[in-house]
């Protein structure tokens, strides 16, 4: 089996690349790659490398996911995020190969404290949302064979997130503001990507699996509870910090006006996935322990 990997050094692509080797000979490109095209700007050179490479399955973990930036430049948003995922698509038609493909919760206003299910109506509050849902819509109108997973408050390992800023700023400060009205399940990319290898084996037999699935850890918090959870922590580790669990404020999302609006309502059922792909999915604190373990005892 060939596997053919776009966005390579970002945070979900880069865990993927570990996950994917076993499954079969895997070429993993970046937007910089010298052989072939990996950069979602140059469609026609991406389709071309598609063509070249003959891959059995698309792995796509390339995006433009700066929310705020997308607001103004929303062209390129709309090619990254839209335009080459359906170029991909068609291609992958052409081949007869798998697309897998991954999206956001950002698809939906973000209204109500329901999880949402993925037949649930989708209405973007902005140009990032609204780009990535009609990459998703370009994936399902093309009829190739797809897995879409759409997922939210992703972090890795490698390099920057949430956690270790909240670290740095507990570090520095005596006491921090974050967030409490916004709510979701903070995701690790190495949670994604074992996923990912599981489902990409599970639809070699059972190819009517195709589909859209929604992807997160188990459990919700919202940004003030996982800012808690992380010093609290860390400290437990014995790393010293000036800020105390106390000290950390709560505050609704105008507190931090921004060029984009986030949706409150992040929670994503994963009944579907969990069903379908015979899957029971961790809480998010055991994924946000063990990168704290290896982050802070490194």
């Amino acid at each position: 089996m060939k596997i053919l990997l776009f966005g390579k050094n970002g945070q979900v692509g880069w865990e993927l690349q570990r996950s994917l080797a076993p499954l079969g000979e895997l070429i993993a490109l970046n937007s910089d790659n010298q052989d072939y095209c990996g950069n979602f700007t140059h469609l026609s050179d991406l389709a071309a490398t598609v063509r070249q490479i003959k891959p059995d399955i698309i792995v796509n973990a390339a995006a433009h996911t700066a929310v705020d930036k997308a607001e103004s430049e929303p062209e390129l948003a709309q090619t990254i995020n839209a335009d080459a995922p359906g170029i991909l698509a068609h291609e992958a038609k052409t081949l007869n190969a798998w697309l897998i493909h991954y999206s956001t919760d950002y698809v939906f206003d973000g209204g109500g404290t329901k999880p949402w299910i993925e037949t649930d109506p989708t209405a973007p509050l902005g140009v990032y949302g609204a780009t990535k849902l009609a990459g998703e819509l370009a994936i399902q109108n093309s009829g190739c064979k797809h897995l879409i997973f759409r997922t939210s408050w992703v972090y890795g390992a490698r390099g920057n997130n949430f956690a270790k800023t909240m670290l740095r700023l507990a570090q520095e400060r005596d006491s921090l503001t974050v967030i409490n009205d916004q709510i979701g399940a903070p995701t690790g990319a190495d949670l994604l990507a074992d996923v990912t290898a599981h489902a990409i084996r599970k639809v070699q037999t059972q190819p009517e699996l195709s589909g859209l699935y929604h992807l997160v850890a188990s459990g919700e918090t919202s940004w003030h509870g996982y800012a808690s959870y992380v010093i609290d922590y860390a400290q437990q580790l014995g790393l010293e910090l000036k800020t105390t669990t106390e000290a950390i404020t709560p505050v609704p999302t105008s507190a931090f006006p921004t060029a984009a609006q986030r949706p409150k309502n992040s929670r994503l059922n994963t009944h579907k996935l969990q069903t379908g792909f015979d899957l029971t999915l961790p809480p998010w604190q055991s994924g946000v322990e063990r990168m704290l373990t290896e982050f802070i005892e490194k």
